[in-house]
Parts: C-alpha cells; sequence; structure tokens
C-alpha cells in the first residue's frame, strides 16, 4: 500500500496577522518532512470562497513550492476544477506540464466538478451541467498535453482552435489521471474511464473491499479510456494522528478532524454564511460537545497508536485498497503534532507495507494487462492532423502595415523598435 497526505489549508477564525503565511510554510515543512520519511503523494485540494475550510485557491503555486523542497514525493492535485469558467481547459494542460518539469516528472493529476453553492455561482457554472463539463475538459486537456499539434476542439463547454499547447509534461503520455469520488456511482465511473479513483467518502474499513471489487471488476469489463494512459488506482481518504498513548492520540487528532466534517458539512449541506463575516469555528464550537465523537465514524481508523493504525490498514490493504490519504491538518491541528504523527507512523508502521508492495504492484499490472489492451481497443482517440491538414496562424502585422509618416510620429524607443521588426519582416520575406 502507498501512503500521501492531504490538505485543505484549513484556517479556523480568528485569524491573527501572518496566520496564513505560517499555515502555508507549516504545511511546506510537513511536506518536506513526509518526503523525507517516505511517504509516497502529497495531495493538495482547489476551493474557493471556502472560508476557513479551505484556503487552497492556487494548489499549482503550493504544489510548485513544495517540488522544490521535496526529492521524491508525487506530487498530487486534488482535485484541479475542470468546468472550463474554473479552469480554461489550455491553461489546466499548460499548468500541469509545467509543474510536471519543475518537479521532474512528480505530478499526479486528480480532477473534480465542485459541488458548493458559493464557487458555482462565484463562477457563474450551471450545477446541472458539472458533470459533463468535467468530462468534455478532462478529455480535451489530456488530448493537449499529448497531441502535437492539439488538433482543435468545438465542444458544448468551450471550443479553440488548432494550436501547439506548450510546455509537454516529462511523464508521458501525461501524468496519472484521478477524479475525486463520494459514492459508488463516481467510483464507477472511474473504473469506466480508467483513471484512479480518489474516495474522500469516510466508509467502515471492511466496505472498502465492496468499493474496491465493484471498481475493478468495472474496469476489466468495461473500461474506455478517456487519456491515453490508464491509472487503475483507488485511494482512500481517513482522519490521522498516531501516538504512543491513544487517548493523547485522540486529543491531537479528534478534534480537528471533527471540524473537517462539521466546515465541510457547513458549506456543501446546512451552512448560511456571509462573506467575510460568518465566524464558523464559534458555531462549531457551540455544538461541539453536542456532536461528540460518534461523528468521526470510520473515517477516525488511522487516529491512534501505531498498534491501532496498523490494524486499520491492514483491513484497507487486505481489501485491495492501492493509497491511503491522511488528514492531518484539520482545524486547529498543531503543526509540531503533525510532524511527530508522521514520523511516529513512518517508523513504526509504514515499513510493513511498504515492503511488498513493488511486487503488488507488478502483479496487478500483469493481471490487469488484457483489460487494459482490450480497453484502447474500444477507445475511439481524437485523429491527429497530417501536416497538410494543419491551418496556419498569421500574425497580425500592425507593425509592418504603419506608413513612414506614422513611424515617424512615435517615441525614439518605439520607433527603434519598430524599424527592427520592419527590417527583420522584409528579410524573412526576401528568404
Amino acid at each position: 500500500m502507498r501512503f500521501g497526505i492531504f490538505y485543505e489549508h484549513q484556517l479556523p477564525r480568528p485569524w491573527e496577522d501572518g496566520a496564513e503565511l505560517r499555515l502555508f510554510q507549516e504545511a511546506l515543512d510537513q511536506v518536506e518532512l513526509a518526503d523525507r520519511v517516505g511517504i509516497d503523494y502529497a495531495w493538495e485540494v482547489e476551493h474557493h470562497f471556502l472560508e476557513e475550510y479551505s484556503h487552497s485557491s492556487a494548489p499549482e503555486v503550493f504544489l510548485a513550492a513544495a517540488s522544490q523542497r521535496s526529492k521524491r514525493i508525487r506530487l498530487g492535485h486534488g482535485i484541479v476544477l475542470m468546468p472550463p469558467a474554473y479552469n480554461p481547459p489550455a491553461r489546466v494542460a499548460e499548468r500541469l506540464a509545467t509543474l510536471d518539469l519543475v518537479s521532474g516528472g512528480r505530478v499526479d493529476w486528480g480532477t473534480g466538478e465542485s459541488a458548493s453553492r458559493a464557487e458555482l455561482e462565484g463562477f457563474g457554472i450551471d450545477p446541472n451541467e458539472r458533470r459533463a463539463m468535467w468530462r468534455e475538459t478532462v478529455e480535451q486537456v489530456a488530448n493537449m498535453m499529448v497531441m502535437d499539434p492539439y488538433p482543435g476542439f468545438s465542444g458544448k463547454y468551450f471550443s479553440m482552435p488548432v494550436r501547439n499547447v506548450l510546455p509537454k509534461p516529462v511523464q508521458k503520455p501525461h501524468p496519472p489521471i484521478w477524479v475525486a469520488c463520494s459514492n459508488r456511482e463516481t467510483i464507477h465511473l472511474a473504473a469506466q474511464l480508467g483513471i484512479g479513483a480518489l474516495t474522500f467518502a469516510f466508509i467502515d474499513p471492511s466496505e472498502a473491499r465492496h468499493w474496491v471489487a465493484d471498481y475493478y471488476e468495472t474496469f476489466k469489463r468495461e473500461c474506455v479510456p478517456i487519456g491515453h494512459a490508464v491509472n487503475p488506482n483507488i485511494a482512500m481518504v481517513t482522519g490521522f494522528s498516531c501516538h504512543a498513548d491513544a487517548a493523547e492520540a485522540g486529543r491531537r487528532g479528534n478534534d480537528g478532524f471533527r471540524f473537517f466534517q462539521f466546515a465541510l458539512a457547513y458549506h456543501y449541506v446546512f451552512g448560511t454564511h456571509t462573506p467575510g463575516r460568518t465566524n464558523i469555528w464559534n458555531q462549531y464550537l457551540a455544538v461541539r460537545d453536542q456532536i461528540g465523537t460518534e461523528v468521526l465514524g470510520a473515517g477516525a481508523g488511522c487516529i491512534g497508536t501505531p498498534a491501532q493504525l496498523r490494524e486499520s490498514l491492514r483491513i484497507f490493504q487486505d481489501a485491495g485498497v492501492d493509497q491511503t490519504i491522511f488528514i492531518q491538518q484539520g482545524g486547529k491541528n498543531r503543526h509540531d503534532h503533525i510532524c511527530e504523527a508522521l514520523e511516529l507512523f513512518a517508523a513504526e508502521v509504514m515499513p510493513e507495507f511498504k515492503e511488498k508492495e513493488a511486487e503488488r504492484e507488478r502483479q496487478k499490472l500483469e493481471e490487469l494487462g488484457p483489460a487494459i489492451e482490450a480497453a484502447f481497443a474500444r477507445k475511439r482517440a481524437l485523429p491527429s492532423l497530417a501536416d497538410d491538414q494543419i491551418p496556419t496562424c498569421q500574425a497580425y502585422g500592425t507593425t509592418v502595415a504603419l506608413t513612414d509618416a506614422d513611424i515617424a510620429k512615435l517615441p525614439e524607443g518605439n520607433r527603434r523598435r519598430v524599424e527592427t521588426f520592419r527590417r527583420i519582416a522584409q528579410i524573412a520575406k526576401r528568404a
């Protein structure tokens, strides 16, 4: 099994001067530590306007910074919001490839739609169309990263002419694709499209067996890849705190994870929010004792001692889960406690699960080989353009069209630049 850490960049009120700076810098320190102790992935969300719950609106910037503080940990977009009003598709392709280049080929591309009114209405997105937007744009962004040139597209939600989208990623044909899943329907869709399932539903570990079995059975039977490569993987997110004393692990981890769930429900289910004014943390404190810890459910299976974590993770492993992702930065969890928990986990729990991971992955891909071959046989790829089909793109030629009288009226610096351009154009035309 592989392991990841997960960031929403939660920042409960009150917000002191420098709080966001400290939040981001501590998160970078944690990623650097996770890389050093052997954690496999650092996942970073994209959210907008979700105060206190998530201050992570530019994950590509954070992940780029993390790439320079680390050497081997994979950097996961968990996720990129794919409706074009959030992120124009060509810009997604460009940013992913650039991040892949600056990280030396360590990017995983998680995708999603978003579901909160604050985000959808803030960007003018019809919630009834978001799944269709996601499907259209994911396929085309994958094409943009692979095709030279991209042959253009005229769809329902975005269009663009023939262009060679640059740069191209290190990983060929493109970084592994994932999708955020909160129910079995989306996990089923992930398998049908040949992409990884990032499951954000906090389920009982024993139930994971059914989710995993459905995913891989569907992959083998129905997969038609949305990208140019498949990524048959299923990851599950859980709360995290590791300490030698179980009660102390709970004190350090339960409250942050409980606020994580409260703030999530606030923004997505029941909250009435006044931007810039509502104090979600105070609302949480008012009901915290009434909520108790039972709301944590199965998501708290990795809050405990090393022995307790091993027991929970063995159930995930036996169920066939490929990666467990830890929510360690939640609520007001302390930076030093997070670091101590990661170090203890890496020293006393992780080795058992890493020992045979390479062989497990090899056997899995060998078993899936025929299914992958059959999946690509079913795919209808976007055809490439022959050289004589690629349309030209003519420069505007504004400076070349200026008359001598027009040029004489320009400021000296502009005049010299225009004259230089004209000379270059004349030479190029003669050639």
